[in-house]
């Protein structure tokens, strides 16, 4: 994706490593990539530390709700972004087994009109694309590619970390963004990854192979006990995202090797002719056991805090991975543009204005999964009925999370 600065070196030509840097953003995902975004937005110096030789993302559709697409907004990314994707009609629940509808989400103009936002499909590497864009054009954010970051410390004057090339780096803040893995996580916590006991297969198709067979504006979601499967078309629909998630019992034995393709069709035998038709497209290659992990009571130490799935990894069952981790972003350099030069307020703020609400959808995401795979009769038909019985323009279930309103009052209302 174009030329990288040099590893010792920013864009100013001073060493990126030097101790004036007002910020040491480690990983170069959405979620960092962002943060390093609107913290030079709010006039600080950032430099961004990515362990891969180039930005890359894994996986191929993302969902990015108004919450998130009004935080692009903020940054300046919208039209891009808009120019990219595809504003789905619908978000269309039908039941994997029987193949009958269940419920519909009216997404267009009732859905703009009450958040002020669209919701929006991207690929991910396209949104990806537009963030290391803007970085590139910003002088104050320095990228630095091939550093795999080893440990980190920090302490009440400042934070640093050291890479596995033997560079180190020191700022006056560290931002944890590096992933569910996170090193910088194991500054606030020794807690480790809690495994779902689901595996995902991933993979897009050309639109033109599936042009007849799908609802080509809409996301569909099929949902039956133990798996999902959900579509939708990115890049301007030119093709045909499709993610196919199942529990899988090798995964939740421990083995070496999980949710193998035998397994996955074997999961996926009991569902209608058309959702094992779209699963039998899915690229096989390669599979993701799917993690998260239990809500913090804290994201900082001294001067390090974390972000995105360093701090709040979670379920995919809300859409709400990648859209979290923009809020985080730009709460935090909000909080430092409010503090003024209190550091420790600023962190406080952050935490004031994101934990809850973060924790609370990590929360829920899973509460949403057990929902869409219970396989319990009475469960099943409870959650049947309600969703037929919904309208297509009953927002009240989202409005915790997408209306615009302070993140802790959003948690507030959300918990009454």
């Amino acid at each position: 994706m174009g030329t990288t600065p040099s590893p010792s070196r920013g864009r100013t030509g001073r060493p990126a490593s030097a101790d004036g840097t007002y910020a040491l953003v480690a990983g170069g995902g959405i979620g960092g990539l962002t943060a390093a975004l609107a913290l030079a937005g709010a006039g600080r110096e950032v430099v961004l530390l990515e362990r891969a030789a180039e930005f890359t993302e894994i996986g191929a559709g993302l969902q990015v709700g108004p919450n998130a697409t009004r935080m692009m907004d903020r940054l300046g990314l919208l039209d891009q972004l808009l120019d990219v994707a595809v504003l789905p009609r619908y978000g269309v629940m039908r039941h994997a087994v029987t193949g009958e509808p269940l419920t519909r989400l009216d997404l267009g103009d009732a859905f703009r009109t009450r958040y002020g936002y669209p919701y929006v499909v991207v690929h991910r590497s396209d949104l990806l694309g537009i963030l290391v864009g803007a970085c590139r054009a910003q002088p104050l954010i320095h990228l630095e590619n091939n550093k795999l970051v080893t440990a980190a410390w920090a302490d009440e004057d400042g934070a640093g970390v050291r890479c596995s090339d033997g560079s180190s780096y020191r700022a006056q803040l560290l931002v944890g963004a590096d992933g569910l893995h996170s090193v910088v996580r194991t500054l606030v916590s020794d807690d480790a990854p809690v495994p779902s006991g689901f595996v995902a297969y991933r993979g897009t198709l050309p639109m033109h192979e599936v042009k007849t067979e799908v609802a080509d504006q809409d996301v569909v979601l099929w949902v039956g006990p133990g798996l999902h499967l959900i579509q939708y078309p990115v890049r301007r629909s030119e093709i045909y995202n499709q993610v196919a998630v199942f529990r899988s019992d090798s995964f939740a034995r421990g083995e070496a090797e999980v949710g193998g393709v035998e397994e996955l069709t074997e999961r996926f035998a009991t569902t209608c002719a058309e959702v094992q038709k779209h699963v039998s497209r899915i690229d096989r290659g390669r599979n993701w056991p799917i993690y998260d992990r239990d809500p913090l009571d804290t994201w900082t130490h001294g001067r390090a805090v974390l972000l995105g799935d360093a701090a709040h990894p979670m379920l995919q069952y809300l859409g709400q991975g990648a859209c979290q981790a923009l809020e985080d972003a730009l709460a935090l350099a909000d909080a430092v543009r409010g503090a003024g030069g209190d550091l420790g307020a600023a962190l406080r703020g952050y935490e004031d204005t994101r934990l809850r609400l973060a924790g609370l959808c990590q929360t829920r995401a899973r509460m949403w999964g057990q929902v869409w795979h219970t396989g319990d009769p009475v469960t099943l038909a409870l959650r049947d009925r309600f969703m037929r019985g919904r309208r297509a323009d009953d927002y009240t279930e989202l409005d915790w999370l997408y209306a615009e309103r302070t993140a802790g009052a959003a948690a507030e209302r959300a918990a009454s």
